[in-house]
């Protein structure tokens, strides 16, 4: 009798156990857990900690607190500008209302392709009335910051809330690429031959500039000279003058000394004159004659 007791009893103490463990469930830091009977949700429970449910007929959804990651597919935009563009983004989201998130979507790998497609049509819609240019400037920020709004609007009816959203990469596709790197490089020869232009006709204005005051230093210079030429040709006449005035025998002396020299300085120079000759007046003596008479005696 005391065996079959103790059977008993070790069967209730198991069934108590498993009755227990059925009924007895602990929500973790990083999860929310919704308390389910026949498929309706009838507690939520977001604090970690111990609780209880009916075993057999309630179960538990459990769902992520932490921020989760979305890595939507690339999406090819239609920018203001007519330029394509690639647009490689990922967003950051947690789910604010597990019950509410339940109730829409039920489980995360639902919810990722419903949330691509808003921030996809989010994308489309802010960058699509937007250009190029602004993609790559400062103002992107404000853009980035206008398309967590809108998904936010629509993420909330799914629980959801949207933390960041980012463009991981917006590469233009290959032929809008090469087409871009073409206009790019034509631009960029364009400006060149400006620039070339502009140097060439400054070039030029500084040459034309710099060769007509050449011109007048030159002309001014020949000017001061012929002038001071003109002055000391002046100078060199009045006192040849003056010289000549004071002894005019010495200054023709000196002047046909200055003849001879000038006439006879080559070895290979020829002169066919008569004795007599004015130019052979100081050859006779000092008034000009007995040199005079011997030239003439020796060629007797």
């Amino acid at each position: 009798m005391n065996r079959r007791w103790l059977l008993i009893l070790g069967v209730a103490v198991i069934v108590i156990g498993l009755i227990v463990k059925g009924a007895a469930f602990t929500v973790y830091e990083t999860e929310q857990v919704i308390v389910m009977q026949f498929g309706e949700p009838k507690e939520v429970y977001t604090e970690p900690g111990l609780h209880w449910k009916i075993p057999i007929v309630q179960d538990l959804a459990r769902y992520d607190k932490r921020v989760l990651n979305l890595d939507p597919p690339v999406e090819k935009l239609l920018l203001a500008d007519q330029k394509r563009l690639l647009v490689d983004s990922f967003s950051r989201y947690r789910i604010a209302n597990p019950l509410l998130f339940f109730q829409t979507v039920r489980t995360e790998g639902t919810v990722r392709q419903r949330l691509g497609g808003i921030v996809n049509a989010s994308l489309r819609e802010v960058l699509g009335t937007t250009t190029l240019a602004t993609m790559l400037s400062d103002e992107r920020e404000g853009l980035l910051e206008r398309i967590v709004e809108i998904v936010n609007r629509q993420a909330k009816s799914l629980g959801i809330e949207i933390v960041d959203i980012r463009i991981r990469r917006a590469d233009l596709p290959d032929e809008v690429s090469q087409q871009v790197y073409d206009r790019m490089k034509s631009e960029r020869e364009r400006e060149a031959k400006e620039f070339r232009a502009q140097g060439f006709e400054v070039a030029q204005r500084i040459k034309a500039s710099a060769d007509r005051e050449a011109t007048v230093i030159k002309a001014e210079a020949q000017r001061e000279s012929e002038i001071l030429r003109g002055q000391g040709e002046g100078e060199r006449t009045r006192i040849l003058n003056g010289a000549f005035g004071k002894d005019p025998d010495f200054f023709s002396f000196y002047r046909s000394m200055q003849a001879y020299e000038a006439s006879l300085a080559d070895d290979s120079t020829y002169m066919v004159l008569s004795p007599e000759s004015d130019f052979f007046k100081f050859f006779e003596d000092s008034q000009g004659k007995a040199l005079g008479k011997a030239l003439g005696q020796t060629t007797n």
